[in-house]
Formats: structure tokens, sequence, C-alpha cells
């Protein structure tokens, strides 16, 4: 059994909506961050309304688990009447945390809804221990640690501080500082730190020179070009038992523009090696490979320790193309059993037929693998093919499944 300083970390799962917010829960997060329709900064991900910030907040709670709601944009005079409103209206809402950048928006919470704890966002540089402490002094109940801190670097602020530390284990990594990015700004109008950036480190680049307009010199890596800001994804599943061993209370998860599966299938691999780590090491250290192999089968860049080592090289970046790597599709859904029928009742995500080989990936436990034999339709009319999105169709199985279990498919299998 390992012993450290806060017994169990929290998985902390990204909920882009409330569908993304289900999965989560169903595959073991003890919390899930999101935003509002404003003051966030995924301005494209689905967002809630604040009758939806209200059910989220039930539902998670129902669970068990808490809501941290993302207020983390660097805010203008302007927002700053609409930012104590929203403040307000959150504090009946009582969600768990308030995700904050901003040292005036701090501010704010304190004083329109002080009785919800204060995260500090990534966003807000914390890089070091005196910065930490001066947080803490200003009321803060939990830092988000600076994405470019290496582990010796996390192990000091650690102990040196009395205060919760949560830290990215997964995900997009960003080429700025922390995310303090001003190129989307500057070539679409859209502001990456007031929630809108478009990714333009994600682009193809090539040389101008200004006597010569129009004629473009390639930065070539290979015939394909160059994506020189174009930094791998981040994955530390394998550092696990080093956060255990330092103390820190929350592991986070990125993504909350990503897909449903890409949640869920996260959120199970660092549930379930959280959970080994409490048992022992060696079991740990036994399913890694499982759960390595798992990651790979989300949409997902090449993997990279970030900073965790020492400041990123060459080989953590991706100079060929800022394309995603995916080797298999989210199919289906299960939203339930029909006894009569003794079938599983499948919403459709993606198209799939008799004959194909897939796996179902369960809330709890190891996926189930199978060849689809007969498929219905609401009708019950045998079909052969599952066309169109989100239509609800029958797969006969004798014994039923969790709700919100995951079919999935190899890709490009027809």
């Amino acid at each position: 059994m390992i012993t450290n300083k806060c017994s169990r970390p929290e998985i902390l799962s990204p909920a882009g909506d409330m569908e993304k917010l289900q999965f989560a829960l169903a595959y073991g997060a003890d919390a899930v961050y999101l935003a509002g329709e404003h003051f966030g900064l995924r301005a494209k991900s689905g967002n809630f309304t604040m009758d939806k910030l209200a059910e989220a907040v039930k539902i998670a709670h129902k669970q068990n688990a808490k809501v941290y709601v993302a207020a983390n944009i660097f805010a203008h005079n302007r927002d700053l009447i609409a930012i104590g409103k929203y403040f307000c209206d959150l504090r009946d809402i009582e969600p768990d945390g308030l995700i904050i950048s901003d040292l005036g928006v701090v501010a704010l919470a304190k004083e329109f809804a002080p009785e919800i704890p204060i995260h500090i966002s990534t966003q807000a540089n914390s890089v070091n221990w005196r910065t930490v402490e001066m947080w803490r002094r200003l009321g803060a109940n939990r830092i988000v640690l600076g994405r470019e801190l290496t582990l010796e670097e996390i192990r000091e602020i650690r102990q040196r501080v009395s205060i919760d530390l949560e830290i990215f284990v997964h995900g997009a990594m960003c080429m700025s500082y922390s995310g303090r990015c001003l190129l989307s700004n500057y070539f679409t109008g859209r502001d990456a730190n007031r929630g809108a950036c478009t990714h333009p480190c994600r682009w193809q680049y090539a040389l101008v020179e200004s006597q010569r307009p129009g004629e473009y010199f390639p930065l070539e890596e290979d015939d394909r070009g160059s994506y020189i800001m174009n930094s791998k994804d981040l994955n530390l599943l394998e550092f696990m038992p080093k956060f255990f061993e330092i103390g820190i209370h929350s592991l986070k998860i990125e993504g909350r523009m990503k897909s449903p599966y890409y949640t869920a299938v996260t959120t199970k691999v660092y549930r379930e090696a959280v959970d080994a780590l409490m048992e022992s090491q060696e079991l740990f250290q036994e399913k890694l490979p499982y759960w390595q192999r798992e990651l790979d089968k989300i949409s997902h860049r090449q993997y990279c320790h970030g900073f965790l080592e020492g400041p990123p090289q060459s080989k953590d970046h991706r100079y060929d193309s800022s394309s995603y790597i995916r080797t298999y599709d989210f199919i289906a859904v299960v939203r339930g059993y029909d006894e009569k029928k003794r079938c599983l009742v499948l919403e459709q995500r993606n198209r799939f037929r008799v004959g194909d080989q897939i796996e179902i990936l369960l809330p709890q436990g190891d996926y189930i693998s199978q060849t689809i034999r007969e498929i219905y339709n609401e009708e019950w009319q045998s079909i052969d093919v599952a066309p169109h999105a989100q239509m609800v169709v029958y797969l006969p199985r004798s014994q039923p499944l969790p709700v919100m279990s995951i079919l999935r498919r190899k890709c490009n299998e027809h």
C-alpha cells in the first residue's frame, strides 16, 4: 500500500457539455470541470447555460462528484459588472470551485461568491513556490500548476506550501507559455485569452521575404512541409507513482472540446491507475502496458512527457503534420436493455454493419470483443447496416450491459 500526503488523488475530467459530463461520471471521474456561456477559455466548447449548470451540479453531487466552473478569461473593464453578477448566480447553484486566472476576478469571487473555493488556473503561470504561497495568502484553495514545471520543481513546491495542488496529466499541449498566446488574436482577431483560440500554432507555415511578395519559401523537414510549433500531446500515466509520492491532490485531463469517447477512455484509464496504486506498485506496473494501449485507441497526436523531465526537445514536437492519430471509431453507445427482445438498445454514432469485429468498453472492467451477427431497427426489421447518426438499433445479447458502455471498431474496416 502506498502512503501519501493526500491519500487518493482526484481524477478531474473535462465536461464540455452535458453528455461529456455524464460519460466522465460514468467512467469514474471524482470531479469535472466545465464553463458557462461566458468567461471560460473554451468558447467553442458546448458549454452550459445557467439552467444547465444548475442541472450539472445536481447530477454530479447526486453521484458524490464535484463540479468546478472555469471563469479563467483575462478580464477587461467591460467584463467586470457581468462577472460579478455571474458569480452571484453561481453562488445559488453551489459548485465546488471556481477556476480563475485573473487577480481582479479573484477579488470579484471573494466579494460576490465567498463560499465557493477558488482554484487558480494554469493560465496564471504558477511555476514557483512563492507565487503559490502568495495565492494561498490571497485566499486561494487550490493551484493548478503551470505545465512548464519539472517533476523536481513540483516536488519542491509541494514541500514548501500547504495548499491543494493540481496538475495536468493528459491532453493537448500549448506551444505558448501556460497557454497565454497572441497568435490567434494577431491572425484572426479571436482572442485565445478570452476563449476563442483558432490554434494557429498547428498551421503550416512558409517564409516570405519583404522584397519578394508572393514568393513563399518552404520551411521543410520533408516534402510535406513543417509544422514548427506543433507540440505532441501530454501523457504522464507512467509517472503516476511519483505523483502519489509527492502528494498531488488532483490529476487533470485536458479536453473539453474532445469527444465523449475521449472523455470516457481517459477517465477510465486514470481512474483504474489510481485505484491500482492504492493497492500496490506491482499491480500498477502490471496493468500499465494495457492502459497505454487504451490511450492509443483515442484520437491523439503522438505522446510526450511535456516539461516533466526538463524543457521539451525536438522529439516533443511533430514537424511533418498537425493531424491526429485515430485507430478506432466510436460507433455506438448502450442506452438500455430490452428484456423481451433480449437485446441491447444502442444509439448509433458512426456507421457499422453486420460482420464488424467490435470492442465494447465498459465503465468498469476490461472491454469485451465480439462480432456483430444481427442488427434490428426500431420497427424490429433486420438490417445489415446502421447508417444514420444517432439512430436507435437493437443488438441481440443474452445479458445486459451497463448503460453508457461504448461500442468501438478499428478504423478503415470497410
